[in-house]
């Protein structure tokens, strides 16, 4: 894979458009990538990765986090574009993420969907599109790399700190940086699969267990007192011996359950025979009794007979004459209606004659009839003055809102040139306003250019004054340290001499007699110096050349504090003074001294007025926008105000001609309302009471005619009644009246004599039975005794029949249970083989078992093997940087009770020596962690397929290294130029500006950052 140019828009801190030629930086093998911090260099790698994957690394991509830029206008979409060759093919791949953009009607912002296009160039066709679904451009991306986001971020984003902390530390945390690089989920999803598949074939066995302990409790229950002689043995779930046990048992419950069965046969037969002749008995008994009884009954019977026969005679002849009754009760209710209706009528005759005026009080129907048709011919004469009056009301209302519409327009005509008459002093106040904000836009400006020199003046001041105080005081140091140097030297000196002076009597000390001399020679030593007073030895001369020494010391770093502070110093006068030649330092460039220098108060009034008077001409320009506004909509409402005084004058001329046409209208109206009136207020006055007398008087009318009606119908049901009475064989139609009784009294007289009948019947039948009158011929029965005694006869059967039935069913019952044991112990035997199978895989995959030695997981094996690749892979470039000296080797060691094999030392050839990587030194660190994501990128990139990663991103860490060993470490990178890759450097570092001449600066400005590039042989923009 290959970058060839990223295009930058309004991502982040670029807030304009801005190109990257990875071409043109790629071709020297090396370039740098650099600017001050905050200006944007991780955002270049953020917009690679962005382009690649549509999204960008780490916490980076946080929800509550915009990858657009602030310092982008509103109209600038925000876009990455990046064109690269991978697998053979040149794409182009641009992105946008969701993001705000203005309406296109109307004021405000709506959200813009997130956008993706791909497209490829052909050599004959230029560049095709492919796709616009961010899905499947994700997925191409990702097929043609083979890495995944983090996985690209990991190899070819090479992030020094996680590497550096990587290489320090523990199993647990590699393990989850290299599952993530490796994706080893499928040897985790193995090891997980495994156990699972022993979790549920283990609860099989169990569930198999209980269901046979189950069953054998059952047949536990079922055995009863064989289970009491012989219990179930005490075996639980998951016994080796458990169903041998159970079955065992099983048969022992069922042979003395077979026993018993036998015995309560026995029982249960002479049972048998006691209760049939105890029934016989019964019976016997029972019939006697029921015979005596019912003859006993019989005569009673009788008795209540014969003393309700008068009482049944006087019903027979009551219910005769009710129903002869009954043939007059149609013509008597005719009668009683027909009254009823004549009653009403007559009522009703007298209410409306009340109403009527007493010359018609003794009218009669035809005459009242007579007069309403009269008063509805005049009525119908009504219609048309109605429709008058109506349109007449209308008049009224219309002119009613001509006299509202003309106070609203002269109102508004009023109000209009009210307004009008100000307008040109509101638009010359407006344009003021709006000269004023662009004014004061153009002071803040200039305000702003000033007041951050200013600012930093008053730092250089207030840092100048600090160090003035630091200069004396390191001054005074040098001093103190230049007299203690030359008091501890004097003193050294004193002392060399005076040991110098009684050197011969140090060296007597040392003759022994018979031995040489080793001054003169000589074995005699007659007379040996003897040291005087006040003798320095060696010790003396020692300790005081030590103190010279540290007295040295400490002036040349007292000269080098005071140099250190006094170009401090000056560099903080020259910057408070405005003079970057530091002009304002004494000629000797030591220390403080006054002058016209800018004081700390000065430089502070004179930054408090900038701030101010800044604040102020913001706060002014940020009305431009509003009194812009302001100034429009006054336009505006300075036309709407004329067009609706134009209005308002041409509705007035119009209301004047329809109210003349509406006044000429209501006086012909009013003539012929006069007319039609009569003596009401109105016509529809006049109507309403000409409609109630033509109600009234057909009323009163229909009442006469109903009343006469009635009266005929009451004679005539006179007539009928008297004549239905007589052929019915009353004397009057109020004999039979009296006689008459309901259905229901019929009914009830009927039921009570066919009652007496039939219980008359019944008993002479009874009284003619011979059994019953031969049985009351003998001694009372006694059922009670013989229902005793078959009690017993019965209760005992029931017991015997009982016992036997259990016995029968418990030894089924143990059959069936014994055969349903057998079953779930056969069905059991090859659950249990395939746990034990399982369970051995599993511990073994998970390090658990005894044939695991090193107790490594499957996940961890695979892990570790990719280690090895790993430290292998990095060790061929770590010799290189380190001179040979050290070797990355990984350890299947288990330490502190973390899991093995992701241990990681590194050997040191001065030592021989094994090491943990913890140990190494800042510098060692870095090309140690450096040569490890070179390593790992290799292996990475061989597990996705030996995908070629021709350009590689290294970020911070070159700052801990010396110039040799950065030399070795540029080394080794130009070397991997031999498989034509490139590497880009993300660092600080001044001194690989140097060494690198491709670069690629990123320059933090107010306005947002910018690229610029500089290739071997110059710069470009």
């Amino acid at each position: 894979m290959r970058l060839h140019r990223l295009g930058i828009t309004a991502f982040g801190p670029f807030g304009a458009t801005h190109e990257i030629d990875f071409d043109a930086l790629s071709a020297a093998g090396i370039f740098l990538l650099h600017g001050p911090t905050g200006a944007g260099k991780t955002s270049v790698l953020d917009a690679v990765c962005y382009g690649l994957y549509g999204a960008v690394p780490g916490a980076r991509q946080s929800p509550g986090t915009s990858l657009r830029s602030d310092h982008a206008p509103a109209d600038l979409p925000t876009e990455i574009r990046l064109e690269l060759t991978v697998g053979g093919r040149r794409l182009e791949i641009t992105r946008s993420p969701a993001q705000p953009r203005p309406k296109k009607k109307g004021d405000g912002y709506t959200t813009e969907k997130a956008q993706s296009r791909l497209r490829e160039y052909v050599a004959d066709e230029g560049w095709r599109a492919l796709s616009r679904s961010s899905q499947e451009i994700g997925e191409e991306i990702t097929q043609l790399i083979g890495m995944s986001r983090d996985q690209f971020c990991q190899v070819v984003l090479l992030p020094q700190g996680d590497f550096a902390r990587f290489l320090r530390a523990d199993a647990e945390a590699r393990g989850k940086l290299l599952g993530r690089l490796f994706d080893t989920r499928r040897f985790a999803a193995v090891e997980e699969h495994l156990a699972e598949l022993r979790r549920a074939a283990g609860t099989q066995v169990r569930a198999g267990d209980e269901r046979i302990l189950a069953v054998a409790q059952r047949i536990a229950q079922a055995a009863g007192p064989a289970a009491e002689e012989h219990p179930l043995p005490g075996v639980q779930p998951g016994d080796p011996g458990l169903a041998g046990a159970v079955l065992e048992w099983a048969a022992t419950a069922r042979s003395g359950a077979r026993e018993r069965l036998d015995i309560a046969a026995c029982v249960l037969s002479a049972a048998e025979a006691r209760q049939s002749a105890a029934r016989q008995a019964l019976d016997a008994e029972r019939e006697l009794a029921g015979l005596q009884q019912r003859y006993a009954e019989t005569r009673r019977r009788a008795t209540e007979v014969e003393a309700g026969r008068e009482e049944h005679d006087q019903a027979q002849e009551r219910l005769r004459r009710a129903r002869k009754a009954d043939l007059v009760a149609p013509a008597l209710e005719l009668r009683e209606e027909a009254g009823r209706a004549h009653r009403r009528a007559g009522a009703a005759s007298d209410r409306y004659r009340a109403g009527l005026p007493g010359e018609l009080a003794d009218a009669g129907a035809e005459q009242l009839t007579a007069l309403e048709r009269r008063l509805r011919e005049e009525l119908g004469g009504l219609d048309a003055a109605r429709r008058a009056e109506r349109r007449s009301a209308e008049i009224d209302s219309e002119r009613a809102a001509l006299e509202r519409q003309a106070g609203v327009d002269d109102e508004l005509i009023r109000d209009a040139q009210s307004w009008l008459a100000g307008w040109e002093t509101t638009r010359h106040r407006l344009l003021a306003r709006i000269e004023a904000a662009q004014e004061a836009a153009t002071r803040a400006e200039l305000l702003a250019g000033r007041l951050d020199p200013a600012r930093r003046r008053l730092d250089a001041a207030r840092r100048r004054d600090a160090l003035a105080a630091r200069v004396s005081e390191a001054e005074d140091r040098l001093t103190a340290a230049r007299e203690d140097a030359l008091t501890t030297g004097e003193a050294w000196l004193r002392l060399r001499e005076r040991r110098l002076r009684d050197i011969a009597a140090e060296l007597a000390r040392e003759l022994v007699e018979g031995e040489a001399c080793p001054v003169c020679g000589s074995a005699g030593h007659p007379e040996p110096a003897r040291a005087g007073d006040g003798h320095v030895d060696q010790a003396t001369e020692d300790a005081a050349q030590a103190a010279h020494r540290r007295a040295e010391q400490a002036r040349t770093e007292a000269e080098h504090a005071l140099g250190a502070v006094r170009e401090r110093y000056a560099a903080a006068r020259a910057e408070a003074a405005d003079n970057p030649d530091g002009q304002t330092a004494d000629a000797a460039g030591g220390s403080p001294s006054a002058g016209s220098e800018p004081t700390v108060g000065a430089l502070t009034e004179l930054v408090d007025t900038l701030t101010r008077e800044h604040a102020e001409a913001y706060r002014t320009a940020t009305g431009t926008h509003a009194a812009r506004e302001a100034l429009a909509a006054a336009e505006r409402e300075q036309e709407q105000r004329a067009g609706d005084r134009q209005q308002a004058e041409r509705r007035a001329a119009a209301r004047t001609s329809r109210r003349e046409g509406l006044d000429a209208e209501q006086a012909a109206l009013a003539e012929a309302l006069a007319q039609a009136r009569g003596g009401s207020s109105s016509v529809t006055e006049h109507a309403a009471l000409l409609q109630r007398r033509v109600a009234l008087l057909v009323e009163a009318a229909g009442a006469l005619r109903e009343e006469e009606s009635a009266a005929a119908r009451l004679k005539e049901a006179d007539d009928r009644l008297a004549d239905a009475a007589f052929r019915a064989g009353f004397d009057t139609p109020r004999d039979a009246a009296a006689t008459m009784l309901p259905d229901s009294r019929q009914r009830a007289l009927q039921h009570r004599i066919d009652a007496w009948q039939a219980e008359s019947a019944a008993v002479t039948d009874r009284l003619a039975e011979a059994d019953a009158r031969t049985a009351a011929g003998r001694p009372p029965a006694d059922p009670g005794a013989a229902q005793s005694v078959y009690d017993r006869a019965e209760r005992l059967l029931r017991d015997g029949a009982g016992a036997h039935t259990a016995a029968r069913e418990r030894c089924a019952e143990l059959g069936r249970l014994s055969r349903r044991a057998a079953d779930e112990v056969r069905a059991l035997g090859p659950v249990r083989e395939e746990y034990e199978r399982i369970a051995r895989l599993a511990g073994l995959t998970a390090g658990t078992s005894a044939d695991n030695e090193r107790k490594m997981r499957l996940e961890s094996y695979v892990l570790a093997a990719r280690l090895e690749q790993v430290a292998a892979a990095a060790t061929a470039r770590l010799r290189r940087m380190s001179s040979g000296r050290y070797t990355l080797v990984h350890s299947d060691a288990r330490t502190g009770g973390r899991r093995a094999g992701l241990g990681l030392h590194v050997i040191d050839a001065w030592t021989g020596r094994e090491r943990d990587t913890a140990t190494l030194s800042g510098g060692e660190t870095f090309f140690a962690s450096l040569a490890l994501a070179l390593g790992l990128a290799d292996v990475v990139t061989d597990e996705a397929g030996g995908v070629r990663l021709d350009t590689l991103f290294i970020d911070e860490g070159f700052g801990s290294l010396d110039d040799q060993t950065l030399d070795e470490v540029l080394d080794v990178l130009d070397s991997l130029r031999e498989r034509d890759r490139s590497v880009g450097i993300v660092s600080h570092v001044a001194d690989l500006r140097r060494r690198i001449p491709a670069q690629l600066e990123v320059v933090k400005e107010r306005h947002g950052s910018a690229v610029r590039h500089r290739a071997a042989d110059g710069v470009s923009g």
